[in-house]
């Protein structure tokens, strides 16, 4: 198996990484990888990481999958491969400057040293700053790597002294064959998935295991169906942010218990009583964190959640010109041209343009959730 399987659909990509990884002369040393979410960005950057440290001495086989650098950095162990996401709202200026630090030293056993940030778009800009020189004028064997959504996400004088690898999302039918290949789901299951997940893979992936995350997705695409009134509105806002919530906290509860009781018992922590308050200090900033990963959590869900609904009228729209490409709700299909009969293409891109307007006001500011969401509903009400 080698490690450029799960890019599926980035046949020119793979084509533009295995080129610069089987020959090391006149290598970038620093890359930007950008793509929508679910894209593989951050896929790619791991299977480029991967390739350019393969043990293989044959340059056409690097990035086997099997040797032991190949394995070790797919599962981001290897000492030389420096992995960098964040659980919070941004990458702190001073996990930045450990970066620095890190890609100042050689390589212990691959021929690269290599970082990859996978959330370069959540820095700020006196953040990105610290990493300018860092990547201006590299250290011999250091690579960079950085992923965004896109190359506006990045300062330009980041994004000017990076070499560009541009993802698309791929075709669903490409997303379907990884599901059924890899992890075994049915056919019809892994289909449906990757429709609904409009082809991100990550998203897919877990829609084709878990038939609660399917049944509170298909809950969310027929809210608007009984949407009418100011009261429905509002409490379509609720159910909204509530399914949000309980998709991100499905995840966190579970994990934030198992890293307290890892970390106390690496702290040596008595089994009752009082803490004493050096333990006291770190169980509370591990809370912190936690507190700060929910945020995040609630947030990303919500968005994902108000993209589902987008769907809808994004289904509605297609009806309207004349079904031109396929419904990503095929199952609601004969709501949906109810629906769409009620309307224009007009108001529907109208709608669409309020949801789009609720996502940035709920990932790039602190306004609270559900007065956004409340704002949304109001203007998705049927006349």
């Amino acid at each position: 198996m080698s490690v450029w399987d799960d890019l599926q659909g980035q046949a020119p990509v793979v084509a533009q990484l295995k080129q610069a990884a089987q020959g090391e002369t006149g290598l970038t040393h620093a890359w930007l990888f950008t793509g929508p979410p679910g894209s593989g960005r951050s896929n790619a950057a791991k299977a480029f990481a991967a390739a350019l440290n393969c043990e293989q001495d044959d340059v056409t086989q690097r990035g086997c999958g099997v040797c032991t650098a190949c394995h070790t950095i797919l599962g981001e162990t290897h000492s030389d491969v420096t992995f960098v996401r964040t659980e919070k709202v941004t990458i702190t200026i001073d996990e930045a400057r450990e970066l620095v630090s890190k890609a100042g030293d050689r390589p212990a056993t691959g021929r690269w040293r290599i970082i990859v940030v996978e959330d370069a778009d959540r820095m700020a800009e006196r953040t990105t700053n610290v990493l300018l020189k860092a990547i201006e004028e590299p250290t011999p064997r250091t690579i960079w790597m950085l992923c965004a959504p896109s190359p506006a996400d990045v300062l330009v004088t980041i994004r000017s002294r990076c070499r560009p690898v541009s993802l698309r999302l791929p075709p669903a039918a490409d997303v379907a064959d990884l599901l059924v290949r890899r992890d075994g789901v049915d056919r019809q299951l892994a289909e449906r998935a990757a429709r609904a997940a409009q082809s991100h893979i990550g998203i897919a992936r877990r829609l084709a295991r878990d038939a609660d995350a399917r049944e509170r997705r298909l809950e969310t695409v027929r809210i608007p169906l009984g949407l009418r009134g100011v009261t429905a509105a509002v409490m379509m806002a609720e159910k909204l942010v509530k399914i949000a919530t309980e998709e991100a906290n499905s995840s966190n509860d579970e994990r934030d218990a198992a890293e307290k009781i890892a970390l106390l018992a690496s702290l040596g922590a008595p089994e009752s009583g009082t803490l004493p308050p050096s333990m006291r200090s770190q169980v509370k900033q591990l809370e912190d964190d936690q507190k700060r990963r929910a945020k995040r959590s609630i947030t990303d869900s919500l968005d994902r959640t108000l993209t589902d609904l987008l769907s809808f009228y994004r289904d509605v729209l297609i009806i309207q010109l004349g079904n031109a490409v396929e419904l990503v709700n095929v199952e609601l299909k004969g709501e949906l041209e109810e629906y769409a009969g009620r309307s224009t293409p007009e108001t529907t891109l109208a709608r669409m343009d309020a949801i789009n307007k609720a996502r940035v006001r709920i990932t790039t500011t602190n306004v609270a959730p559900l007065l956004a969401v409340e704002s949304m509903a109001t203007s998705l009400i049927q006349q």
